[in-house]
């Protein structure tokens, strides 16, 4: 009888089930478990479309900072061609009805900007599970920064994760972990937003900024207006915190002076032995450049001279 009425709870009433095929209440259970299962396997591998109004946010904050341009073309692009690619939610663990992004926020957000819905692989996944997926994601997508991997790291450890769950997700060991929080448990977090991702910066002059950071405090209202001030990309701003956050010390006679180019990429070295001036070039400068100096020299005179 209770095989019967499980088959009939499947296939529909017109199902006819001899009597001597009655099968136990716990065998009952264990066909409706392996049911079940079949059906969350199903469901995991089918795409799904879910208005974008019912994803919300999930997992662990990974960019800095947003790509304003990278976000129009994505949303161009999906307007003209669809989305090609579909993103991985998961059901949202305290709200009925709504899901969370595991990954593929910035398709997301265009489809939602379009009024479209979003296709989607959906996953049981519990907490760990979802930022273990998110951060590789993420690290076999686009290589995350230096900064962004350690804010990344900061928060799991918040969340209560430990370090062989924080490798795990970023592809680290246990010794990269630890270099990389000892920078994020120095640098304030919103001196961390105010400069980004900084992609060309990486552990060896975060260190610097970190130490050059007065631990109480002092000063750093001056770095962060110093970052929020220069215009341009991160690698800017990290140089103009950098530059704030260092105390100035007076310059030795015949010491070199740095020149920085507006990316914060070294160009050169200034010495003034003696009364005259000789510059260095960095190697990384490119070829050319020095040519184009001195060709150019005889100009830049005279609007240095005409004050243009």
């Amino acid at each position: 009888m209770a095989r019967k009425n499980l088959l009939q709870g499947l296939l529909g009433d017109s199902v006819s089930v001899p009597a001597e095929n009655a099968v136990s209440p716990r065998m009952a259970r264990g066909a409706i478990g392996a049911i079940s299962r079949s059906v969350a396997e199903l469901q995991a591998r089918a795409l799904m479309e879910i208005d974008a109004e019912l994803i919300d946010a999930g997992g662990v904050h990974d960019r800095l900072e947003a790509d304003p341009a990278e976000d129009a073309a994505l949303q161009a692009s999906i307007a003209e061609y669809g989305q090609q690619v579909p993103v991985l939610v998961r059901p949202h663990p305290e709200a009925e009805g709504r899901y969370q992004i595991v990954y593929g926020r910035r398709r997301v957000a265009a489809l939602r900007a379009l009024k479209q819905p979003v296709k989607a692989l959906i996953r049981q996944l519990d907490d760990r599970d979802l930022v273990i997926a998110q951060g590789q994601e993420n690290t076999a997508r686009r290589e995350l920064s230096f900064i962004e991997k350690a804010s990344f790291a900061r928060q799991m450890t918040r969340a209560g994760y430990d370090r062989k769950t924080v490798g795990d997700t970023l592809a680290m060991d246990k010794t990269l972990v630890s270099r990389v929080l000892s920078v994020a448990d120095r640098v304030p977090e919103g001196l961390i937003a105010a400069i980004g991702a900084a992609p060309s910066v990486g552990r060896e002059r975060w260190l610097a900024l970190a130490e050059a950071l007065d631990p109480d405090g002092v000063g750093l209202e001056a770095v962060l207006a110093a970052a929020d001030a220069t215009e341009g990309p991160s690698d800017l701003r990290f140089e103009a915190a950098l530059r704030a956050a260092k105390p100035k010390a007076p310059r030795e006679p015949g010491a070199a002076e740095q020149i920085l180019s507006a990316t914060g990429m070294p160009l050169a070295e200034v010495t003034r032995p003696g009364g005259r001036l000789t510059l260095k070039f960095d190697k990384r400068v490119p070829r050319g450049f020095e040519d184009w100096l001195v060709q150019n020299l005889a100009d830049l005179h005279r609007r240095w001279g005409s004050g243009g």
